[in-house]
């Protein structure tokens, strides 16, 4: 393809799209672009053009995109991950501070003041006498690009890091965290909670009354990853209870409003100019890389394949069925023949959905089989 066709769906940094090279070019036709860059605006509804490729998500969570209906139709969806982990970090450890020290209950009582002000801020300032972080111990759940951070974060202010990580930690951690072999092991030991976890089925709800009771009492949880990794209405019973002490989140949600306990920021954790540009340009930088080149780095809804040109062509192939991804390539090997520079390839893990790319030596047919629902040729 001479030129692809790149559009936006949100502002995005200009930082990001300045990357763009001459084989890339801006356009405001949806239909007509062959790659989305997007941030928050919710796609469920929109139908797709065959044009469309792939789609950037300038940020982490990607609850805005149809990932099956994009799968199906063999459009690669990308996110950013770590890309806005300081900000989320910065915010995170905000909070935790803002919860120790009473901060937003102080503010919003000291607004109110009328008369003789210093007299009343002398007389009324110990009902928010708080507590200090320092000696504290935090636990993390998810010790990923932000987790991790976090961690390396709270032990710099002195704190004591005990954390729980269901893969392994980020290669960024540097703090020396107290790895637990499960959450339920963890959180008794911890003063403050904060989790940063993916929205999967594994993890919706597993903040929930069980694992509230083995928490220490008056704890501080905060959540500035997903909304459904708590049951809302046993976090609220637990701050009724004084289980929780309070309740530090950026998700703002409709039953949070005026509850006691609960300090709710409207969803700043990305909403940096920094954060912004950082997804901005890794956004564009993989939509470029999978137009022009056919690899695939960060999707959320293929696996991750790479493959260094050494040929005179590059077939590229989404594919679907229930064949390994070693009988996939075993059928491209026996197809090209002699003809075949290079090969690599992937199924989604514990999925039906696979990627595969074919350097070939000379132009040629490329490989075909009932399994593929999309074909490039580059």
């Amino acid at each position: 393809m001479d030129k692809y066709f790149i559009g936006t769906l949100n502002n995005i940094s200009s930082k990001g799209l300045c990357r763009l090279t001459d084989k890339f070019e801006l356009t405001d036709d949806i239909d007509k672009a062959n790659g989305i860059i997007v941030r928050s605006y919710k796609m469920h509804d929109m139908d797709f053009s065959d044009n469309l490729l792939a789609i950037g998500r300038a940020g982490a969570g990607v609850n805005n995109i149809p990932l099956d209906k994009c799968s199906e139709k063999g459009i690669v969806a990308f996110n950013t991950p770590g890309a806005n982990s300081n900000a989320v970090k910065e915010l995170a450890i905000a909070g935790m501070i803002m919860g120790a020290r009473n901060m937003y209950e102080g503010i919003s009582w000291g607004q109110t003041l009328e008369g003789d002000v210093a007299a009343n801020v002398e007389k009324g300032k110990k009902q928010f006498a708080g507590t200090e972080i320092a000696g504290k111990t935090l636990g993390v759940i998810g010790l990923g690009a932000i987790g991790a951070k976090i961690a390396n974060a709270a032990e710099a202010l002195g704190m004591k890091v005990v954390g729980y990580e269901a893969f392994t930690p980020h290669p960024c951690l540097t703090a020396d965290v107290d790895l637990k072999d499960s959450v339920e092991e963890m959180v008794p030991e911890c003063d403050f909670i904060t989790i940063h976890v993916p929205s999967l089925p594994t993890t919706k709800g597993m903040v929930n009354k069980d694992l509230i009771a083995k928490m220490k009492d008056g704890v501080i949880f905060m959540n500035y990853a997903r909304p459904d990794l708590i049951v809302v209405d046993d976090v609220v019973a637990a701050l009724e209870s004084g289980k929780i002490r309070k309740y530090m989140t950026d998700l703002l949600e409709p039953e949070y409003i005026g509850k006691k306990g609960i300090v709710a920021t409207p969803h700043l954790g990305a909403s940096t100019a920094e954060a912004e540009e950082n997804c901005a340009v890794m956004a564009t930088d993989q939509l470029m890389d999978y137009l022009e080149n056919g690899n695939i780095v960060n999707s959320v809804n293929f696996p991750r394949v790479t493959l260094e040109k050494s040929g005179a062509e590059r077939h590229c192939f989404i594919v679907k069925n229930d064949k390994t991804a070693d009988e996939v390539q075993a059928k491209m090997k026996e197809f090209y023949g002699d003809k075949l520079a290079a090969i690599a390839g992937a199924k989604v893990r514990g999925g039906e959905y696979g990627y595969f790319i074919a350097d070939v030596k000379e132009s040629t047919e490329p490989f075909s089989c009932d399994c593929v629902i999309r074909t490039r040729v580059l």
